[in-house]
């Protein structure tokens, strides 16, 4: 095939031909890393469990568990079954194991599908002890021919389940994506289209409370992923498009059309990955699950997770974090209003840049 030069008779040089093509090998490997890295090395790692029942069957469990699976589940003792559910719906725990007379798992598909499979792993080995110790005292106590005591059943419990309306949760989990899209499309967009700082930050404004009100109306309203009040789904689905896009078009105002990486490079190749919208925060290795929950996208999925299902759970830490991305970012578009240095376009020339542009017939 010819390789016909352009109409000044130019060729690309060969080496930039080579240059090219290798670095867009390694963003196709970067991006692959970002998004299948989590999912591959996942593994639980000191998970919160409460544990509920005399301290030597409870020490005993814990060295059963512990040898099962090594590192997994990190035990935190509870005065009763009571307090355990406690515990679970306040999001201090996974889930529970409640030993007595009759042992009892507790978990919470609303909170971890994967820690709850888990837990009921956890439920058949326990079963399975408890029946031995039971079937050794008897025998230990009968004169004669030993009578095989009653079985056993050790129940599991889902204390939060999810709703009729997502019942393996995939909406929930895949509500994220869209929304760490829409955010970062949204402030691209305005960077883009419009001109002034200020003029910006309405436009920011605008759209996140405009997209939470339509977002939440789709995914709880229509979807019914979204459970609880709409008007809090709404408000944190809002700020979250703000805490994505505000930084975006505040780094534009600071530094140029550059700052527009600020989306696909640290909320979606970064901070999405590390979220922990499929899996919990401890499955990631340390302490990159605690990073994480750092950033707009893994706040955002905590937030609406405990807004639809955890009611008494402590929220403040998601709510700051989504806030202090969204006045940052916005405070970021201020400053870029007075400034003229920095390698960023001023508003005042990008808006003669603009008029000059010819108008086509």
């Amino acid at each position: 095939m010819a390789d016909h030069p352009d109409a000044a008779g130019r060729h690309t040089p060969v080496g930039r031909v080579v240059g090219v093509a290798l670095a867009l090998a390694a963003l196709v490997a970067v991006i692959v890393l970002a998004f299948s890295w989590p999912s591959v090395t996942a593994d639980a790692k000191n998970l919160p469990i409460a544990i509920a029942g005399p301290a030597e069957a409870v020490e005993a469990v814990e060295a059963t568990v512990d040898e099962q699976s090594p590192g997994a589940v990190s035990f935190e003792t509870v005065d009763d079954r009571g307090a355990a559910v406690a515990a679970i719906e306040s999001r201090e725990a996974y889930g529970a194991i409640v030993l007595g007379a009759e042992p009892e798992v507790l978990s919470s598909s609303a909170s971890s599908l994967a820690v709850a499979q888990l837990l009921t792993g956890i439920a058949s080995g326990l079963e399975e002890g408890v029946n031995a110790q039971a079937a050794a005292a008897a025998a230990a106590a009968a004169a004669g021919a030993p009578a095989a005591p009653p079985h056993i059943d050790v129940a599991v419990t889902d204390v939060v389940p999810l709703a009729d309306t997502d019942p393996r949760g995939t909406g929930l989990a895949a509500a994220l994506f869209p929304l760490v899209l829409g955010g970062m499309v949204g402030g691209i967009a305005i960077s883009i289209a419009v001109i002034g700082a200020m003029r910006r930050v309405f436009a920011v404004l605008l759209y996140s409370a405009a997209g939470g009100l339509v977002l939440a109306g789709i995914l709880q309203g229509w979807f019914g992923a979204l459970q609880g009040d709409y008007l809090l789904n709404a408000a944190a689905i809002g700020l979250a498009l703000a805490a994505i896009a505000a930084p975006i078009t505040g780094f534009v105002a600071l530094i140029g059309r550059a700052g527009i990486a600020v989306g696909p490079v640290v909320m979606l190749l970064f901070a999405n990955p590390i979220s922990g919208a499929a899996v919990p925060k401890e499955f990631y290795p340390v302490p990159w699950g605690d990073i994480g929950q750092w950033f707009p996208p893994g706040a955002a999925a905590t937030l609406v997770r405990e807004l639809s299902y955890f009611p008494s759970a402590d929220m403040s830490f998601p709510w700051l974090v989504l806030a202090t991305w969204a006045v940052g970012g916005l405070l970021l578009s201020v400053l870029g209003h007075f400034r003229t240095a920095g390698g960023a376009e001023p508003d005042a020339e990008a808006a003669r840049s603009a008029e000059s542009q010819p108008v086509a017939a």
